[in-house]
């Protein structure tokens, strides 16, 4: 099994710690293999709010279908990262797509870009679905 990682999944802020805790703990529970930690970083937007950034390692599709669970649960939004450009440029930046969701719904979109030199994620840019 192919391990996947990701750095741009982000929980509403004020929710972090215990929806991490939340996450792993299902995950143990149904025997999937992703595991999440919190890195201390928040991002703000103009749209949705801000959010405390998160990084697991494990399954794509399990972090995924536990991200949006999650939402659902404490009824909160979450940014789902991940996703990538088809474009294979090299580029002095990493960058990174994600889609805001609350629950099933995904009610926009995000672009990140960070240093390949070890710099932090920022929001690029940012639209309403």
């Amino acid at each position: 099994m192919m391990k996947s990682n990701s750095e741009t999944f982000g929980i509403e802020s004020g929710y972090g710690k215990e929806v991490i805790e939340w996450l792993n703990e299902e995950a143990k529970k149904d025997e999937l293999n992703f595991e999440a930690r919190t890195y201390n970083y928040e991002v703000a937007t103009q749209n949705f709010g801000s959010f405390e950034l998160f990084s697991w390692i494990g399954d794509t599709q399990a972090a995924r279908k536990l991200i949006v669970k999650a939402s659902k649960r404490f009824k909160i939004k979450v940014i789902e990262g991940g996703y990538k450009t088809r474009e294979r440029i090299l580029k002095i930046s990493k960058q990174d797509y994600a889609m805001v969701r609350r629950g099933d719904k995904v009610i926009g979109h995000i672009a990140f870009t960070a240093s390949r030199l070890g710099g932090q994620w920022q929001v690029t840019k940012e639209e309403l679905r």
